[in-house]
């Protein structure tokens, strides 16, 4: 009969999840059309790899001071990426970066005034 050491199963697998998202994150980024989604692929899937990764750190140190850490680690990430995020997409969209040909709609159009040229 296969033992399987608990921490360890859950140590790896947190792991790989986390390399999985980041992977996940990377390819958007590359594959992506336009700044804006990039953007939003990068920081839904790096945010959860960021996440898994540091769960599996705290498991696998088992002391409460480092997965307090690595829970207020991700509670920042979680509040913080996505206000990022839209604070860069919104100024990229401000200098009228391109978007992506096919675009069906765009709302920001009539609610952002274009940039006033010097």
């Amino acid at each position: 009969m296969v033992t399987i050491d608990v921490p360890l199963f859950f140590i790896c697998l947190f792991m790989g999840l986390g390399a999985f998202f980041m992977l996940v994150a990377a390819v958007g980024f590359l594959r992506m059309p336009d700044i804006i989604m990039r953007l939003h692929a990068l920081t839904k899937a790096s945010t959860l790899g960021a996440a898994f990764s540091l769960m599996a750190v705290a498991i696998y140190f088992g002391q409460i001071e480092i997965t307090v850490r690595a829970i207020f680690v991700i509670l920042f990430l979680f509040l913080t990426a996505p206000i990022a995020a839209h604070i860069i997409s919104r100024s990229a969209y401000r200098s009228n970066a391109p978007l992506w040909d096919k675009t069906v709609c765009d709302e920001l159009k009539d609610e952002i005034p274009a940039p006033k040229s010097k």
